[in-house]
């Protein structure tokens, strides 16, 4: 059986380390099915839209879409097409591991961590938002509810207990911002009690920022509010070698999109010098999601094997290969 998925090569790298993703992914026998769709930059030039509806249309249908970094332009009204994409699916959980590999230029080797961040509200809906005529005061509210914190946290102690984890840290600022980040708490607290078998622990941001470098390894699931989520989890990317290294899902109830995290590096598009490992990662977060756990294993396994042999490493890791001749040598341990 086939399972159709959307592919959106994206922006400046975007075709490059998806090409070899692909490529990978065909090497693992997975039974996928591609249909391209555009978005970004590329569709902007085609289509006259950032992100055509055919191309949520396609999500919609597909429900699995794998994605390569978009630009959204800057100025002009443009809205963030990640944040869109998460609004319009109601993509409401983040999933950002974090995982120690070998050869990196890491100050860990003992960091393996995931980071769920409510990805919906909080304070990137900015509502309200307005600066004052005279240019002297500025203005954006945040809203926090009970039904996207309740799903948020349950969707991290499921993680956690289908997973094997054992430790779920919610994180919050509750101390001070008594309304949002109080009602996130207490609602985690609520959740938390209904999951005896997983332990629970809560911290301020600021505490964990500072434990995660100091003692990353205390930490196993984190999960937290839209704004301290994104901050968190490019600070575990830092622990672990860098955003070329972090992939991230974005997953809801009727579609999920699996990306790399990292820019669109314009500077070095078409050089053949992408690391491809943060999609390829994400590639493996959406076979465990489709219900291939043991492709997604063999998949890990073999990127690290691949570092661990330092076989045709990218230039950011080290090496002197290129993206294809990494991907080439990642299939050829699969």
């Amino acid at each position: 059986m086939t399972q159709k998925i959307t592919v959106i090569r994206g922006d400046g790298i975007g075709p490059e380390i998806m090409d070899a993703t692909l490529y990978v992914l065909d090497k693992l026998n997975a039974g996928l099915e591609y249909e391209d769709a555009d978005a970004g930059l590329v569709a902007l030039e085609k289509h006259g839209d950032l992100m055509p509806a055919s191309t949520l249309e396609s999500i919609a249908r597909n429900k699995i879409a794998l994605k390569s970094p978009l630009s959204t332009p800057i100025g002009g009204g443009f809205t963030s097409i990640n944040v869109s994409l998460r609004r319009h699916f109601d993509l409401y959980a983040n999933v950002r591991p974090a995982h120690t590999f070998p050869n990196t230029k890491s100050r860990f080797d003992n960091v393996n961590l995931v980071t769920v961040r409510e990805n919906t509200e909080g304070a990137y809906l900015a509502e309200g938002q307005e600066v004052s005529a005279d240019g002297e005061t500025a203005f954006s509210g945040t809203r926090i509810t009970r039904k996207g914190s309740e799903r948020i946290v349950r969707y991290a102690f499921e993680l956690a207990r289908s997973t094997g984890r054992k430790k779920v840290t919610a994180v919050h600022k509750a101390n001070i911002i008594k309304s949002t980040s109080g009602l996130f708490l207490a609602v985690a607290r609520e959740v938390a009690a209904k999951y005896p078998d997983i332990e629970f622990q809560e911290m301020i941001v600021d505490n964990c920022c500072m434990q995660l470098v100091m003692r990353p390894e205390q930490f196993d699931v984190i999960v937290t509010t839209n704004l301290f989520g994104d901050i968190i989890s490019d600070l575990c990317a830092g622990l672990v070698g860098g955003l070329g290294l972090a992939p991230g899902a974005n997953i809801g109830e009727n579609a999920a999109i699996f990306e790399a995290v990292h820019g669109t590096a314009p500077d070095i598009a078409g050089q053949g010098k992408a690391n491809p490992c943060a999609l390829l990662l994400a590639a493996a977060q959406m076979l465990d999601h489709i219900g291939q756990p043991a492709n997604a294993e063999r998949l890990r396994k073999a990127i690290v094997a691949t570092m661990d042999a330092k076989d045709s490493l990218t230039g950011d890791l080290g090496g002197t290969g290129n993206t294809m001749s990494f991907a080439q040598a990642i299939a050829s341990r699969l």
